[in-house]
Parts: structure tokens; sequence; C-alpha cells
């Protein structure tokens, strides 16, 4: 078993990192606007304003959280019947995994290291793939039933993504969820419109245009596109779900790749958050990984990691490919969002290679992970994670 040792960049160091080519000012976001406050980090890349965030202080339970460099990979051989996740497994799985990491044997005490009863708590999921890919109803439900149990009201739950239709879609519905709030950034009415009577997005009305990630890449969108980004430019506003409607974040991802990186905990939460992402992926999707999760809305709110690995994928993903989908067998628990990712990695990277369909590890495929590093979200080096292993059957 490894040992955690504390690796990570001092704040200090960072910021005089970012600012040795003699960058000018910075200010807060909320100050105004300007390109003068937005600040390259590299003269390769697109500027962003990611020093806004480092302005802010952190809290106790800011990333990488109450136990950052400690990850438990929870494996029950038997958790899939049938191509579908067996929900007492799912709950066995996730509270040995609770236990293991709090060092709490009562698991509703261990919950309670992270919420408390007057908490509002977002489950943020992943249902882009579609049904047959999408964080599973049973780990959803699993964490919801050890939540009641530690005493958070059903009213103070909520699941929620960017897109409300794709829940629904993928069986995140009232009635398998009764008594917990469903909601999505972008959303339809029942006739299946975008907009609403004025001829305005109803995904507007839900992003938070105090809370942004600028970056200096245009977003330019069809008027079909627009609505599953919900605008265009050089902003990507934070979910009024994640700054106004939550106070604890329990991030939900599954297991998928994307090339030769990983969609995992903090891919789910920088661009499951954000608005108007397509502009991002191509010359900033690392980046944004990283950075978007260094704001407060996801940085100080996000307190668990929960990566739904029982059935995922290891190639052509994050979409639904079903000759490349797996039953890895796996939870992964964690508040280090970033040693999560780097264990997560590290599984799938090991199914590429044995299917031969990538030779060896990807410096490229781990960069978000080196970047959220330095920026003090958690541990990227796989030296100095605490890996603690369960077994089930």
């Amino acid at each position: 078993m490894k040992s955690f040792k504390k690796s990570l960049f001092g704040r200090r160091s960072f910021f005089k990192m970012l600012t040795a080519g003699g960058i000018g000012t910075v200010l807060l976001p909320l100050a105004g606007k300007s390109a003068n406050i937005i600040t390259p980090v590299s003269d390769e890349k697109p500027a962003t304003n990611i020093r806004d965030a480092l302005k802010y202080p952190r809290n106790k339970k800011s990333m990488p959280g109450m136990y950052p460099g400690k990850v438990v990979s929870v494996y029950h051989e038997n958790c899939m019947t049938e191509n579908k996740p067996d929900q007492d497994a799912a709950k066995l799985m996730l509270k040995k995994g609770m236990i293991t990491l709090t060092g709490n044997k009562n698991i509703s005490e261990a919950w309670r290291q992270f919420v408390n009863p007057n908490d509002i708590v977002g489950l943020k999921v992943n249902p882009v793939a579609g049904k047959t890919l999408s964080t599973s109803l049973e780990i959803t439900r699993a964490v919801i039933d050890q939540l009641i149990e530690a005493g958070i009201p059903e009213k103070n739950i909520i699941i929620w993504d960017r897109r409300e239709f794709q829940l629904h879609e993928v069986g995140f519905t009232t009635e398998n969820f009764p008594g917990i709030k469903i909601i999505g950034t972008e959303q339809k009415d029942k006739d299946g419109s975008f907009y609403d009577e004025d001829g305005k997005l109803y995904g507007e009305k839900m992003i938070d245009k105090d809370w942004y990630y600028w970056a200096d890449v245009e977003g330019e969108y069809d008027k079909d596109t627009m609505p599953y980004m919900v605008n265009g430019g050089k902003y990507s506003y934070y979910s009024r779900i994640a700054t106004q409607m939550v106070d604890k974040i329990i991030n939900i991802p599954i297991m998928k790749n994307a090339g030769s990186s990983v969609t995992l905990c903090l891919k789910n939460l920088a661009y499951g958050i954000v608005s108007n992402t397509s502009r991002l992926h191509k010359s900033l999707w690392s980046e944004t990984s990283a950075e978007a999760c260094a704001f407060p809305p996801i940085r100080d709110k996000v307190v668990l990691n929960i990566v739904d690995g029982l059935k995922g994928c290891y190639n052509r993903g994050p979409g639904a490919n079903p000759q490349f989908f797996t039953n890895y067998n796996t939870l992964l628990i964690g508040t280090d969002p970033v040693a999560v990712d780097r264990i997560g990695y590290d599984i799938i990277l090991e199914k590429r290679i044995k299917e031969g369909i990538q030779k060896e590890d990807s410096i490229k495929g781990r960069l978000f992970m080196d970047l959220a590093a330095k920026l003090e979200l958690g541990e990227a080096d796989i030296d100095m994670i605490d890996l603690r292993k369960i077994e089930l059957s």
C-alpha cells in the first residue's frame, strides 16, 4: 500500500509560476468583464481567467477535501447480473467504501462527515451517453438511501446535470426517484421546445452570469446547437444549480475513456456545470477540465466523488459504443477528484493496453490531472496516492 505525502504545489508557488512572465493585475470575476482582467497561462494556449479563481480563499472542505490523496477502490465480482447492476451489491459496495474512506464504522456517521440535514445536496450524475452508458440508477439509489439514513431529508436531495431531458431519458424520473428533485440547466417544456413564450431559452434562466470561466475562444453556434450551449461568445457561465441551489455536491460520474484520456470526476464537473462548452474541446480540453473546477462553485462545494465503474467503456468514449463496453465491477470513492481520476485512468489504460488499442501510457492523456494538481485540486502523482482496495464476492 502506498503512503500519502503532501506533494501539491503551494498556492504562493503556483501564483509565482503564473506571474513569472510579468503578467498584469489580477482582479476578481465580479469586477467586470474586461479583457484587461484575463491572463494567459502560456503563450501556446488561448488565454483564460484562471488567475481569478486563485483570489478566492479556500475552506477546510475545498478540493481536495477531507482526505487528500486517498482513494478507495471497491471491487465486487458479482455486482452485475445480465448486464444490469445489482442493487444490493451496489449498496454494499458503497457502504464498504464509505467506511474505509472515513474510518468510521457507522455508515450514517461516515456520511455526516460530508453533509448534514440542513444541506441541500446535489448529486451530479452523467447521462450524456444515453441509457446504456449512464451513471446507474442503482448507484444513485444507494447514495440516496444512505443519505436519507444519515438524516438528510428527501426534499433536500437534487439529482442534476446539464440537460434535464437526458436525465429523464435514462431513467432519472420522479417515478423512479419519488420525493427527489430532478433538474437540469438546459431544459425543454412539455411541448419539446427549448424556448419560452417570450422566445427566451429556458437554459438562459438557469445560468449565473456572476460566475464564469472565460477563455479566448469564440463559441459560434447555429440555431439547432445553441439550445445545447445556452450562449455563445467567450464566456462559459456556471449553472445556478451549482451556484445557488445546492450547498454540497456529490459527484457521480461513470467510468469512460475519451481517446487516451478519461472522463471521470473533473470532466464530469467542468463540462457539466458550465455553458458554452463546445468551443473549449479543441484547444482547451485539458485546461478546462482542470481550471473550471478551480472556481468556488465547484472547488468549494464538491465534498465527495463516487465513480460508477460497475459498467463502463474503454474505447470510442465518451459516447456509447457497445462493442467497447466492459464490466469493471468497481466503485472508486474519494474526496480528492484528481487522485480518483488518476486511479480510474490506470484502470482504463490497463484495459486499453490489454485489448491492443493503446501500447503505453500517454502523457497527453494525463495532462488535465497534472494541471489540476498545480491548481491544488488534488494529487496526480500515482506514487503519492493512498489506494485502499476492497474485494467483495
